[in-house]
């Protein structure tokens, strides 16, 4: 017997009637957004649901740096100064390139994980429960009709870029999320049915 999805509260203004699954199954990665700013407390629905992510031993890992305004062309002077210490020399295109992919949304949210213990098995919990908080950021921005996109490349692992967001050296940035109004439509996508990628063990 089928369990009926669970309706989840939303504000005024959001998709109503959405359900968890519905949420789930519609949600979108969404590159292109209006220059727009949403409301500061829209921002932080999103990321009150962010730390609601299950986390082993509670010891809520994630740290958010959210940046808009003149903050992500820091950040991408950050990006930039990065590269070219990685790299010694860049094509100055490249790297004015770098330093306006910050600016390709009007909110970006930066998500690093400060580790409670460094042992492997720790590690990778802390780790696994920062991305489960984005995966709740990102459905709860779009059931708020946000349009968000998780990147990371090579700034998320930048010394630089972490020392300009505040991350001690031992935390992870595990990426940015990129939010706005959405423009345009979501792309459509399709995904393999669970049971191509399932194996049931124990079951009659």
């Amino acid at each position: 017997m089928a369990i009926p999805a669970r309706a989840i509260e939303l504000p005024d203004g959001a998709r109503g009637g959405a359900t968890v699954l519905e949420l789930l199954r519609t949600r979108r990665s969404m590159p292109r957004v209006q220059p727009a700013c949403p409301p500061r407390e829209v921002i932080e629905q999103v990321l009150e649901a962010a730390v609601w992510a299950p986390n082993h031993h509670l010891t809520e890992p994630w740290r958010f740096i959210v940046l808009t305004g003149e903050a992500r062309r820091e950040l991408g002077e950050a990006m930039a100064r990065g590269k070219l210490a990685r790299e010694g020399t860049v094509d100055p295109p490249k790297l004015d390139a770098l330093r306006r992919k910050p600016l390709r949304a009007p909110v970006i949210v930066a998500v690093g994980v400060i580790p409670a213990s460094r042992e492997p098995e720790v590690e990778i919990e802390e780790i696994c429960a920062g991305a489960a908080a984005i995966q709740n950021l990102l459905l709860a921005a779009h059931g708020l009709g946000l349009a968000a996109m998780w990147r990371t490349g090579e700034a998320a692992f930048d010394p630089e870029v972490k020392a300009f967001l505040g991350l001690p050296p031992a935390a992870h940035l595990l990426g940015f999320v990129y939010l706005g109004y959405p423009a345009g439509e979501p792309p459509r996508r399709t995904r393999r049915p669970a049971a191509e990628v399932t194996t049931w063990l124990g079951w009659a």
